[in-house]
Order: C-alpha cells, then sequence, then structure tokens
C-alpha cells in the first residue's frame, strides 16, 4: 500500500488536537501499531501582512512561537481526509504542512 509522510508545524497548545485529528482520519498505522508520530520542538517566525488575522501574535509585525514539528505516515487513499482534519484542529489560517512521497523498499 503506497503511503506519504505528513509533516506539519503546529503550537504546542494544539498538538494533541492536531495528533488526535489526523489519527482519527487514518494516519498513524505502521504494520499494528497505531498512532505513530514523531515531533520535535522548535521556533517557527511568520509576519502577518494587514489582511491577516493570526492567531497569535498581531499582523504587522514578526512573530516567534514555540511549535512542534510532527511527523506520521498516511496512506495514499486518506490524504485528502488526514490533511482535512488537520486543517481544521489546527489554530493557524494557514498551517504549514508538506507532503512527502514514500518508496517501498
Amino acid at each position: 500500500m503506497a503511503s506519504v509522510k505528513l509533516v506539519w508545524f503546529v503550537p504546542l497548545s494544539h498538538l494533541d488536537a492536531t495528533r488526535d485529528a489526523v489519527f482519527t482520519a487514518g494516519a498513524g498505522w505502521i504494520g499494528d501499531y497505531a498512532r505513530c508520530s514523531w515531533y520535535t520542538v522548535g521556533t517557527g517566525t511568520f509576519f502577518g501582512t494587514d489582511d491577516t488575522m493570526p492567531a497569535l501574535g498581531v499582523a504587522g509585525r514578526e512573530e516567534r512561537v514555540t511549535e512542534a514539528r510532527v511527523e506520521t505516515v498516511v496512506p495514499q487513499e486518506r490524504v485528502t481526509e488526514v490533511v482535512a482534519a488537520l486543517r481544521r484542529a489546527h489554530p493557524y489560517e494557514e498551517p504549514a504542512y508538506d507532503l512527502y512521497p514514500l518508496v517501498e523498499a
């Protein structure tokens, strides 16, 4: 079964909510193991223009936020549902996430 790796960045206040959302939507399975993920903590930065309504900080100023980088696997056929669940659970207007194809060896 083809899978992709989903990576997203989220403030620590919403780490568990986003993990729960993507797992409920079908992500995080490796064999018979469920809710598999990896994360580390770092600093995210952004500058919201006048047309934004940042969940953290204010528009017109560069912000620095302690965030987690979270990684998990998603079956190819569940990508649309998993990303939609992530976006619903994430506090940011424009959540940062990446999808990477995985090669079966």
